[in-house]
């Protein structure tokens, strides 16, 4: 059976009203008496009346849905994020609509073709790894379509940015490994494209650099899929231990987890006291190791703050030509 749900014209046959007096009611206009809008949300609550949507986005122009592109809903930084989104969107009766492009540009370029056609008001989007052609962004964006970016973000793009401070994060934790006495630090990192890969790896490079500790390219790790692959970080550990390390500092949360389950997993004896300083957003991290220092960063903050952004873009009525990049700090967690 088909499902059909009360309209404007059902709620004034049954009340003889107007269906401009029940549509005036419905919206609280001082227009209308204290008495009808009482008599009008009684009804309306008793027969369970819900606005459509579909009808309201016809007459507003807008659809009152964001969406959310993330390499990984799984990923436990994004996941955080995503929350952060929903607190702020739904306040402001937005609907979300999130989608994952696995580190892959297609998917990435499609999910956006996408949900642009399900006529979204605005995007916020987290580049995945494998994107260097952003055109068809910039395109969208000058025929006005509000965007966000946010973690992984372009240099040549005239919008709001959200990230966290990945360069001072990164010193830190090299920083806290090398105080530990450890000398041949080494860096699990993500695809070279990323914004958050080169931010990371010049912090990781000052720390040294403050500790006049050569840089060795041999201790650095590139991992294209951000460790949504294993193989890739058990290639990368094979290939340092043969060069030595007594220390890592790792670039993400996926990294993170994986690199401590592949080493569990393995039980490789020279890894047992290696130091860990890793970003994760993990709560579940030192199930696998207690020795790990963790770099948090406010990921429920983040994805609040780019969607506040983004809604006063749709919001405005005016083109807004003065953007802002809004950097929030990381958490450096020492091991026990």
């Amino acid at each position: 059976m088909k499902f059909e749900n009360y309209t404007i014209k059902d709620i004034a046959k049954a009340l003889n009203l107007s269906t401009s007096t029940i549509s005036r009611a419905l919206r609280d206009s001082y227009e209308i008496s204290p008495e009808t809008k009482k008599i009008v949300l009684e009804y309306a609550e008793k027969i369970n009346y819900r606005a459509n949507p579909i009808a309201r986005s016809l007459k507003e122009r807008r659809s009152h849905s964001i969406g959310i592109i993330v390499s990984e809903i799984a990923n436990n930084f994004f996941s955080q994020v995503i929350n952060g989104v929903e607190s702020i969107a739904y306040d402001k009766n937005f609907q979300i609509i999130i989608s994952q492009t696995h580190e892959s540009s297609e998917r990435e370029r499609l999910n956006v073709e996408y949900l642009t056609s399900r006529s979204i008001d605005g995007l916020l989007i987290a580049l995945s790894s494998e994107t260097e052609d952003i055109s068809y962004l910039h395109k969208l964006k000058e025929r006005g379509f509000p965007i966000v970016f946010f973690d992984r973000i372009p240099q040549q793009f005239d919008t709001h940015k959200v990230i966290v401070n990945n360069q001072q994060g990164a010193y830190d934790a090299t920083q806290h490994l090398i105080k530990l006495g450890k000398k041949r630090v080494a860096h699990l990192t993500n695809s070279k494209s990323l914004s958050i890969t080169k931010d990371r790896l010049e912090g990781y490079k000052k720390a040294l650099m403050a500790n006049h500790i050569d840089f060795d390219p041999n201790l650095i790790k590139y991992c294209q899929y951000g460790g949504l692959h294993l193989d890739e970080i058990e290639k990368s550990i094979e290939e340092l231990i043969l060069v030595g390390f007594d220390a890592i500092f790792i670039s993400g949360d996926k990294l993170t987890t994986g690199y401590l389950h592949v080493v569990k997993k393995r039980n490789i004896e020279d890894l047992k006291h290696v130091a860990i300083a890793g970003f994760t957003n993990s709560n579940v991290v030192e199930l696998f190791s207690a020795n790990i220092t963790v770099i948090r960063q406010p990921a429920f903050e983040m994805g609040k703050i780019a969607t506040e952004l983004l809604i006063k873009l749709i919001e405005s009525t005016y083109p807004i030509t003065d953007f802002e990049t809004r950097i929030l700090p990381t958490q450096l967690i020492k091991s026990n």
